[in-house]
């Protein structure tokens, strides 16, 4: 069974590999069965697609986001506004969160 990734929907991701290096964007998915992200803007090819008047779907090339390697992604702290890694911190109450290891402060 994969493991949850600690990345989350609506994070802001910072590319670090790929042609897209340098790049960030917001998390629209995130498949953890296969480690992967999609990052709007990022990763973007081109798709062909045929005209279905029953689904209202006009035919010619579309640009949508592929997925992005988990790995190849680095989520960006809004406090230090640098990509980092993340640590696992547990709160006073007991629950545990997501925290900067640059800065220290959590993420959530």
């Amino acid at each position: 069974m994969p493991v949850m990734p600690p990345i989350k929907k609506n994070d802001e991701v910072f590319v670090l590999r790929g042609k897209d290096r340098g790049k960030s964007g917001r998390v629209l998915i995130v498949i953890p069965k296969e480690q992967k992200v999609v990052v709007e803007g990022v990763q973007m090819i081109k798709r062909h697609t045929r005209p279905n008047p029953q689904k209202n779907v006009k035919g010619g090339i579309v640009e949508k986001e592929a997925p992005i390697h988990i790995s190849n992604v680095a989520i960006v702290c809004k406090n230090c506004k640098q990509h980092t890694r993340i640590a696992n911190k547990v709160l006073a109450d007991g629950r545990r969160a997501r925290a900067c290891k640059k800065c220290g402060n959590t993420i959530e």
